[in-house]
């Protein structure tokens, strides 16, 4: 399971996931996709909240994991929603990191 895994030091010379490991990895995830912003794949996901209270409560969480995992994402925080993508700036692409970090967000 992708949660229950650590990210890993991801260097710059460190080779991005391909395609075919990306769809793998995609499909341990619900409600992921992978979007393409200036030629680098990026994970990404929206949640829903009745208001911003709770959006931002969420957020937050996400912000401790980024933390503690030492991999960062980018949030968008809006009323009632808070969209959240994962991509390894480092490699300009998709790592492991990014599915584990998902896939963490998925528990809260």
């Amino acid at each position: 399971m992708l949660n229950e895994l650590r990210c890993e030091a991801c260097h710059s010379d460190a080779t991005p996931l391909g395609p075919e490991e990306r769809r793998l990895l995609l499909t341990e995830l619900e409600g992921w996709k992978i979007v393409d912003r200036d030629g680098i794949p990026q994970l990404e996901k929206e949640y829903r909240f009745k208001n911003y209270q709770l959006a931002w409560a969420f957020a937050n969480k996400v912000s401790q994991l980024a933390e503690e995992e030492f991999h960062h994402p980018s949030l968008l925080l809006e009323w009632g929603k808070v969209t959240v993508t994962w991509w390894s700036h480092s490699i300009k692409g998709l790592h492991q990191n990014d599915f584990i970090c998902a896939a963490k967000c998925d528990r809260f």
